[in-house]
């Protein structure tokens, strides 16, 4: 199934897709049947169990606190910044949630159950939400997993996506995606913008992808207005403000020669307020949210076709670049709790290489191509946050990652796009490796940088 670019981008809170948006998504879904089954008003107690990865760092990523969102009937999409922060101080001085936004229950994040050593079959992020009566019989129970980059699936194994429509032009693997592109002589970003034309008008499209573009400028801008430390007990301090305010003295006409340090400082900002529970697009995952602004910032401001059409050129980085994400999403995972970082901000440079070649004028086999590279290079990269926090080495890693994909589209466009190692092969390469690697490098803090670097305290 050809995944929408709208699945793959979108609008959330920090600081994790598969931590926060997820378990959100899916504590709104509980109470969305709740609703259907007519028994919303007869719940007097909800109980939430975590299992896996969502135990072990779920305080860390805001796992409880986004539940008790979702549970209140919020969605990630649209919640703001204010209104989060106010409900969730309401919620804990009361120790109570209004359940769909009418019933009002007791219910806290530390009243969740944690089970770090159980991992459900279906995935490591799992969750169970039950309701109960006044006299304790049961009325609702469903088990939810988080699969990465806010896609949810349940136990009976329907994912809660919008349906694949039937379309000529669907793709399932990379050289069904070439195939398809040579045969209709498109480019990888018409072949991707025809399949979304199954689903939606075309207008439609390029409207949602320029806001996707504009929240995501708006979340480094946010990034750069703010200083002081970030949550949590690493006390990590924010850059992104003192970076800009020295970039700007130092490059006010944007000399092509400081576009690195340009594209650090926005993957540093979109992750800074990431990890400070901001708004953010998931791209394709929170934990890898800067590097597809970072590098579109630079296909906008450093190229000929971004200077001159920088709507157009948006567009297409943007289908371009979920053309190649849908590929990760259907053939391996984006999630780190499964694969590893290399799911995450591996699949996020990837994208980033592929949108960026498409700009750059190359051709489909190029694209394919700069993409390979990206991926090739982020292969076994672990997920080992320290104090299970989404800070150190996430932040940086970005923006390292984002230079990485730049320089892959640069490699890529050098050649002709004959290439040895194929798409389709780094990515089952990658899912391989995913399943072979220790569960201590998948977003547990049980293993690497985690336990190697000392803290006083492991939020989870």
């Amino acid at each position: 199934m050809t995944i929408s670019v709208f699945e793959l981008f979108s609008i959330g809170i920090g600081p994790s897709s598969s931590h926060t948006v997820g378990p959100m998504r899916a504590a709104r879904m509980f109470v969305e049947d709740l609703d259907t089954l007519s028994v919303l008003e007869d719940v007097a107690d909800v109980r939430v169990d975590l299992y896996g990865s969502l135990a072990a760092t779920g305080a860390g990523h805001g796992t409880m606190s986004a539940i008790l969102l979702g549970l209140e009937g919020f969605q990630p999409e649209t919640i703001q910044t204010e209104e989060m922060e106010s409900r969730l101080a309401a919620v804990r001085a009361t120790r109570c949630i209004r359940l769909g936004g009418r019933m009002e229950i007791s219910l806290a994040e530390d009243d969740m159950v944690l089970h770090p050593l159980t991992v459900l079959d279906l995935h490591s992020n799992g969750m169970t939400v039950t309701a109960t009566g006044p006299s304790g019989a049961l009325l609702h129970s469903r088990t939810y997993f988080s699969i990465g980059g806010g896609f949810v699936v349940t136990d009976g194994g329907g994912e809660m996506t919008p349906c694949d429509k039937d379309s000529a032009l669907a793709f399932g693997s990379a050289e069904e995606l070439l195939g398809l592109a040579e045969h209709y002589g498109l480019s990888i970003n018409e072949v991707m913008l025809e399949h979304e034309r199954t689903r939606r008008p075309e207008s439609e499209i390029r409207a949602r992808l320029l806001n996707i573009r504009d929240v995501m400028t708006e979340c480094w801008q946010r990034g750069i207005s703010r200083d002081g430390f970030l949550p949590g007990s690493l006390r990590v301090r924010r850059r992104a403000q003192s970076w800009y305010e020295r970039l700007n003295v130092e490059d006010p006409d944007r000399d092509p020669a400081l576009a690195e340090d340009w594209v650090n400082l926005v993957a540093l900002a979109v992750n800074e307020e990431n990890a400070s529970g901001g708004r953010i697009v998931t791209a394709p995952t929170n934990g890898a949210a800067g590097i597809i602004p970072a590098v579109l910032h630079y296909a906008l401001n450093y190229t000929a076709a971004g200077k001159a059409d920088p709507d157009g050129t948006t567009i297409r980085f943007l289908l371009t670049a979920g053309a190649i994400g849908s590929l990760y999403k259907e053939r391996a995972s984006i999630s780190g709790a499964e694969v590893g970082c290399q799911g995450e901000v591996g699949s996020a440079a990837s994208m980033a290489a592929a949108g960026l070649a498409e700009i750059l004028g190359g051709t489909p086999q190029q694209v394919e191509n700069s993409a390979e590279i990206a991926m090739e290079h982020s292969l076994g990269l672990t997920c080992d946050p320290i104090g299970g926090l989404v800070q150190i080495p996430c932040i940086e890693r970005n923006a390292i990652s984002a230079g990485k994909a730049i320089n892959a589209a640069r490699m890529a466009l050098r050649g002709d796009g004959t290439h040895r190692v194929s798409l389709d092969q780094v990515i089952e390469t990658m899912r391989a490796t995913g399943a072979d690697m220790s569960s201590k490098y998948k977003e547990t803090s049980t293993g690497g940088l985690a336990v190697n670097v000392p803290v006083n305290l492991v939020e989870c």
